[in-house]
């Protein structure tokens, strides 16, 4: 099966070994997501919903730049560092995903940056 690399134009270099994303058969695989800037520096640090917004904002970067839309999601998976920002996170990601919703799960866990509160991985299937 071809892969195709996904970076959206602008994209900093990454944090470890991985693409912002990669496009197989139709479908986009979007490396998990966080908020950093193109320094990999943290952005609004304690906000999770400004925090949220900013991650499915690249995320929406990677697809559109695959070709597809925020309605080609079919699978989101979110990490949270505290089930106390789980209202903040869903608050923001309903704007996303005003129609039928994605199948998604969500966990609680550390994540690479203690300052980053959400961290996003997506897959979407482009029409």
């Amino acid at each position: 099966m071809p892969k195709t690399p996904v970076i959206p134009e602008g994209t900093g270099k990454p944090l470890a070994p991985y693409l912002p994303g990669v496009l197989a058969d139709g479908v986009v695989y979007v490396s998990g997501t966080l908020p950093f800037d193109k320094e990999n520096n943290v952005v609004h640090v304690g906000d999770a919903k400004a925090q949220t917004k900013h991650v499915l904002e690249t995320i929406k970067s990677v697809i559109e730049t695959a070709g597809g839309t925020m309605d080609d999601v079919v699978m989101n998976h979110i990490f949270v560092t505290d089930w106390a920002n789980y209202g903040a996170v869903n608050e923001v990601y309903a704007t996303y995903f005003p129609g039928d919703k994605p199948a998604r799960y969500c966990i609680q866990c550390g994540l690479v940056k203690p300052d980053a509160l959400v961290e996003i991985a997506t897959v979407a299937v482009i029409k």
